[in-house]
């Protein structure tokens, strides 16, 4: 049924690899089957302009993708002097699911800055950043905490992110780029570790969705999330 071989709720392969990076304050290398993010978090220690005196915090993200992380070289956007709408969009995705996840009055006057960037792509990028994204933002936290420079931990809960579609006829979880790119509904999932909703994209790609198909998308992106957050927590152990 599926380009892969997979069941119709089967995830891919993941793995979380910790503290890849010398210099970042927190880092992983997520490995989502053969979508591979490198994320790191980095500490500044002012927040931005706009919350100078209000006692908060602010994490944000930047998010790449290298120029041959997919099957023809990518022109880099620095090369061309901006950056497309797409990258955009995912990285303002990836800054406002972390925050979810944060308590910015725990956080202080600070800013954590996410840096999510594509080495290998097969679907799933933007959420596998955000995945991996939670586990650099954790670490960099975990320093904060050690040091002693936060007087509780600002991490609220895991945040994680899955994407489901309908292949073929079928919800399926977790679709790499063979299904993405046929699919007829395409849709990200961005949950807490809780189980409670932080973003939800979904659009009818080639045919329209059913109210049934898309609670039968929601069941999927569930148990996705529970894997995901396992694996987290696995990385972290």
């Amino acid at each position: 049924m599926r380009p892969s071989g997979r069941n119709l709720s089967d995830m891919r392969p993941i793995s979380i690899e910790t503290g890849v990076m010398r210099h970042a304050e927190g880092s992983c290398l997520i490995r989502c089957g053969e979508t591979h993010v490198l994320c790191t978090a980095t500490i500044e220690d002012k927040a931005p302009p706009f919350l100078k005196g209000s006692g908060q915090g602010w994490v944000t993200a930047e998010y790449g993708m290298l120029p041959r992380a997919t099957n023809s070289r990518n022109r880099r956007e620095a090369a061309a002097g901006k950056q497309t709408g797409r990258t955009q969009e995912i990285q303002r995705l990836i800054g406002r699911s972390l925050r979810a996840g944060v308590d910015r009055r725990a956080l202080g006057e600070r800013q954590i800055v996410v840096d999510c960037d594509v080495i290998q792509a097969d679907g799933g990028t933007r959420c596998a950043s955000i995945t991996g994204g939670w586990v650099a933002l954790r670490l960099a936290v975990n320093k904060l905490i050690q040091a002693g420079l936060v007087s509780s931990d600002p991490i609220i809960d895991h945040v994680a992110a899955v994407s489901c579609g309908v292949y073929a006829g079928q919800p399926l979880l977790d679709l790499d780029y063979a299904e993405d790119s046929e699919a007829g509904t395409d849709g990200n999932f961005v949950m807490t570790g809780g189980g409670r909703l932080i973003e939800v994209q979904m659009s009818a790609e080639g045919s329209t969705f059913s109210r049934e198909e898309m609670t039968q998308l929601m069941d999927l992106a569930d148990s996705g999330i529970a894997a995901l957050v396992a694996a987290q927590k696995a990385a972290l152990a």
